[in-house]
């Protein structure tokens, strides 16, 4: 049985996971239309592509009818919280993320919130660790609201897709490490390619769990 194909809304593809994401879905033959919504460019262009560009994501009113007809967001707009306040953080972690997708679900009630997390988030909301509190305040908040679907994607490290503008540094320089993460902490880091699948996966079949964890993300990007 072939999956039906969908219309997909992606944030945050001038960065690195956002464009791998981006990549995967206009390589699949399930999604048929996607939407980028971003502060720049995303430099990609082809022929299932429609680009929306917005500086304020406080502020969603001018673009709002233009969110409507889609069956899923793949949310991979982030920050880090490196050298950041948590008032900053907070505002530009939960605040944004959540106003954006109480947005999308006002416009696409059958809308399925797919949301890119981090490895070590804390659904409690109570330990010592700034960011992962509000990750898991994020986290939680999204599986309150009225989506059809509701997804936390908790990937840790990433391994990048070769030829992407937007690899990181860090990536750059260190790459060597990853086959030693590999080999000394397999479920602590997944493929870029295989994150996109996952999300794509989750909306067209499913998935068990709303919090996805490496492990998870493997197993939902072979389905």
């Amino acid at each position: 049985m072939n999956n039906p194909k969908i219309r997909v809304i992606v944030t945050g593809a001038s960065g690195m996971v956002g464009e791998g994401v981006l990549h995967v879905c206009l390589q699949r033959d399930d999604v048929e239309a996607v939407l980028v919504v971003g502060r720049k460019p995303c430099g990609t262009t082809h022929p299932k592509l429609k680009e929306i560009l917005h500086a304020d994501f406080f502020n969603l009113a001018a673009i709002e009818s233009q969110l409507n007809n889609y069956d899923a967001c793949l949310f991979c707009l982030g920050v880090s919280s490196v050298g950041m306040k948590e008032d900053e953080y907070y505002k530009l972690t939960y605040r944004l993320t959540t106003h954006f997708a109480e947005t999308l679900v006002k416009q696409n009630p059958a809308i399925t919130f797919c949301y890119i997390s981090g490895a070590g988030t804390d659904s409690t909301e109570k330990g010592k660790s700034m960011w992962a509190r509000v990750k898991g305040k994020t986290e939680n908040e999204l599986m309150k609201m009225n989506f059809k679907r509701a997804y936390n994607f908790r990937p840790g490290a990433l391994e990048p897709i070769k030829g992407l503008k937007n690899i990181l540094n860090f990536y750059n320089y260190l790459g060597w490490l990853i086959p030693v993460i590999r080999l000394l902490a397999p479920n602590s880091i997944c493929k870029l390619e295989d994150l996109g699948a996952a999300m794509v996966n989750s909306v067209t079949q499913g998935y068990e769990k709303q919090v996805l964890e490496v492990t998870d993300i493997v197993a939902l990007a072979k389905k």
